[in-house]
């Protein structure tokens, strides 16, 4: 198993991290206490090995003969979509940037992948322009849908919706459809844009055309990263990706018709930002475990922010919460999970570090700091700028990290140990100069056998099997 500087912790530290990690990933009952935390392309890893145990990790990673994917023995991957080659479908190369992605059931036992593209007026293949599926004629972002068969082969490929900006994230909603994300607040007029953007958009995997390409304007128009739709209740809660001072916030949209189904969200609703009392920004929490009780919900002013981002409006004289590149969001149990990828003093932020997990309870309105990672020691090895999650089979929590040097997926088991799952073994810079690109869109099969994931750039789609439980 390769060490990592999360590893390196001793004594009360280790404890408070385990604690932490289990309670985030729904073990160890008694921590609440703390408040803490298939076509082409298979790789000879699929060499035989044991399942382990939770705990201990998968072993190491065995370096990919072609150079794709670095994975433990006894795991395989299959690549599944690159970008540049035809799809299927004859509308066109499979676009760039690949990111955000979820994996919805399928009739017949097989899967529908909805892919977003994080592409800006620049990208070199841009998501097809499908009629009734284009929202503005100069975007270049959007959603590809992949169609898998039962034994995993990918049967489709096809636009799922197009003309929008920088699909970063999003995520899945309780009728199955998904939620993608403009990480990008351009008003019409502006790089060469017709309309304006920094919408969330509902795709329909089945049927893209019955969703079209409609603005959810009432959740709001800012840097949109991730969402989480909690299905108890309907409500979505949504992270901001800002990227100037003053950062972006954590949001929660109230629907007039929770739980309605595909098209509900557009009957509007309320959108409101978190309010820590006492706490301007999130980055300047460093104690893992510290909770913050009756946390406070402030009603948006002016959700479409035509002429103020909603990040520098008005929210009264005790102002509003703000964190530095707030991704992913993710709903694990009853808790609402979210990542602060890293803060920079330099750039603005109130303290520094390389990674935050919060945890939201909206049962009893209380936000937890989880883990925190960094300062970044070693940005060869894993644990820096945590972006997209998931939770895996056994308990774990996947993460993808967008960091420097070489990039993962890990995972934080309940035991608070953290292992590399995946390196990216595709360098995009030289032999004395490499570069990997990041991680993204990481989800699992509903059955919890294939773990999909992307390479941002150059844009892969891979899915992983292995004895994840």
């Amino acid at each position: 198993m390769e060490a990592t500087r999360r590893q390196i912790l001793t004594g009360a530290g280790a404890i408070a991290f385990a604690g932490a990690v289990a309670e985030l990933l729904g073990g160890a009952p008694g921590a609440a206490s703390h408040g803490a935390p298939a076509g082409a392309g298979r790789t000879a890893n699929a060499a035989a090995g044991p399942a382990v145990r939770a705990d201990t990790g998968y072993g190491p990673l065995v370096p990919d003969p072609r150079g794709l994917l670095d994975l433990p023995a006894g795991f395989r991957y299959t690549v599944l979509s690159r970008t540049g080659t035809p799809m299927r479908s004859g509308e066109g190369p499979v676009p760039s940037h690949c990111d955000g992605m979820g994996a919805f059931a399928a009739p017949g036992g097989g899967l529908r992948l909805v892919r977003n593209h994080e592409n800006k007026p620049t990208a070199k293949f841009p998501v097809p322009h499908v009629p009734g599926l284009v929202y503005d004629r100069g975007g270049r972002g959007g959603c590809t849908v992949l169609d898998l068969g039962p034994g995993g082969a990918v049967t489709g490929e096809r636009v799922g919706i197009a003309g929008t900006a920088y699909n970063c994230s999003g995520g899945p909603t309780p009728w199955g459809t998904w939620l993608t994300c403009e990480e990008n607040e351009d008003l019409a007029g502006t790089n060469g844009y017709e309309e304006d953007h920094g919408f969330v958009f509902e795709v329909d995997p089945a049927d893209p055309h019955r969703t079209g390409a409609v603005p959810l304007t009432a959740l709001g128009r800012f840097q949109h990263e991730a969402v989480a739709v909690d299905p108890r209740t309907g409500i979505v809660y949504e992270t901001e990706d800002a990227f100037e001072r003053p950062f972006g916030l954590f949001y929660r949209f109230l629907p007039h018709r929770p739980g309605g189904g595909t098209g509900s969200l557009r009957a509007g609703g309320l959108l409101q930002a978190l309010r820590v009392p006492g706490v301007p920004d999130l980055s300047a929490v460093a104690e893992p475990g510290t909770r913050f009780d009756r946390v406070e919900w402030v009603t948006v002013p002016d959700p479409g922010a035509r002429r103020t981002p909603v990040r520098l409006q008005d929210f009264g004289p005790r102002g509003i919460t703000h964190a530095q590149k707030l991704e992913g969001c993710h709903r694990t149990g009853r808790y609402v999970h979210f990542v602060s990828s890293f803060a920079r003093s330099r750039e603005g932020s109130a303290a520094d570090h390389s990674g935050q997990v919060w945890r939201y309870d909206p049962e009893h309105r209380s936000l937890t700091l989880v883990v925190v990672f960094g300062p970044a020691a070693d940005t060869a090895l894993p644990g820096e700028s945590p972006d997209n999650i998931c939770l895996a089979p056994g308990g774990r929590l996947m993460v993808c990290e967008d960091g420097d040097g070489a990039q993962h997926v890990y995972a934080l088991t309940p035991s608070g140990t953290v292992f590399p799952v995946a390196r990216n073994a595709q360098n995009t810079g030289t032999a004395a100069q490499p570069a990997y690109g990041e991680f993204s869109g990481v989800t699992f099969s509903p059955d919890g056998t294939t773990m999909y994931v992307n390479c941002y750039d150059p844009g892969t789609t891979f899915a992983v099997t292995g004895p994840w439980a």
